[in-house]
């Protein structure tokens, strides 16, 4: 049985812990046994804001070992798994400790707060043959696996354009300190990011507008072209000041010489140009339920890390870097 530890209790940390419960009830080889915060005599018994749902407001967590300090989580128990649910800055030492002392880790995205410390991670997963996976949770998403799959076949032709978009209101406390969290490109835009990462590759240059309203030294506002070789037209953008009652929203449009896929309000729609259109039949299990099964089956088997590879975020993590420095030049062609 596969022993897991969580660091982290905020939002991420909650939804990663409603996942393991369900993996335990579904009967997984998994045993989730310690949480551990440095404020976890707060957290545990207090909600935290949110852009989406969660299982539980408050948590009953009296079946755990908890913790305030990872020092005393780890001298007390032995892990097989750590799940990292920190802020950012903390992801990449902590990460690397976890594997260098012979623990596998899922930690969440982004994967670290620099590209240089995310090669660091990636580094030290294929020294020490420790598994290294980040929560790029879009790779394991019904209707971006859809897509990917519609690419990968070439059922509708060459791709020829794509528009990737995703809104919410401001996070609140370290996310509006740009020096921690990167802002909104480094935090939520970084999954459409990652996702035209995976899709397409990594593109030959980038240009960005940017617009800073609510989060000190970063942005919130953005909007990127990205430069392909065969002059395919793609576009990102992500807004974080959506306010009032705007809630959470993901959308893409992709077109192939030969269909169109929407995917919007949480329905995905395939336009063949020849055929009438339909509503793409998707599973009902979230990104974030499915990456952790795919993670928790390379660990069990000894699989590679193939889907979401350290050094494919990696990658993500440069591109991300590559739209902040055109940002700061005005939209300026920024080459990778």
């Amino acid at each position: 049985m596969l022993k897991v530890g969580l660091i982290g209790f905020g939002f991420m940390g909650r939804m990663h812990l409603d996942n393991y419960e369900r993996l335990m009830k579904e009967g997984a080889n998994i045993k989730l046994t310690a949480i551990c915060d440095i404020r976890i005599e707060e957290l545990k018994n207090s909600k935290v804001w949110t852009n989406l749902d969660t299982g539980r407001d408050v948590y009953d967590l009296s079946t755990y070992n908890l913790y305030d300090n990872i020092d005393a989580m780890l001298a007390s128990e032995q892990f097989d798994i750590v799940d990292i649910a920190l802020p950012t800055p903390l992801h990449a030492d902590v990460a690397i400790r976890l594997m260098e002392s012979g623990i596998h880790v899922f930690c969440e995205k982004p994967m670290a707060r620099t590209a240089e410390d995310a090669r660091r991670m990636a580094e030290t997963s294929e020294r020490t043959g420790k598994k290294l996976m980040i929560g790029q949770c879009l790779r394991f998403w019904p209707a971006y696996e859809y897509l990917k799959a519609c690419i990968e076949d070439g059922r509708y032709g060459a791709v020829t354009a794509g528009y990737f978009f995703r809104g919410s209101s401001t996070p609140l406390g370290w996310y509006r300190d740009g020096s921690q969290s990167g802002g909104n490109l480094m935090d939520m835009h970084v999954h459409d990011v990652d996702m035209i990462n995976w899709l397409f590759g990594k593109p030959d240059a980038v240009s960005t507008l940017a617009r800073t309203v609510l989060t000190e030294g970063a942005y919130d506002i953005v909007s990127t072209n990205y430069v392909y070789p065969d002059g395919k037209v793609v576009n990102a953008q992500s807004d974080w000041t959506l306010q009032g009652d705007f809630g959470f929203t993901m959308v893409y449009r992709v077109n192939f010489e030969g269909a169109n896929l929407v995917f919007e309000n949480g329905q995905l729609k395939v336009n063949p140009n020849e055929d009438a259109g339909f509503v793409a039949e998707l599973s009902e299990d979230t990104g974030y339920y499915r990456e952790l099964c795919y993670f928790l089956d390379a660990v069990k088997n000894n699989e590679a890390v193939v889907v979401c590879s350290p050094e494919s975020v990696a990658d993500t993590m440069d591109i991300v870097e590559a739209e902040i420095r055109s940002a700061d030049r005005k939209g300026v062609l920024e080459q990778l």
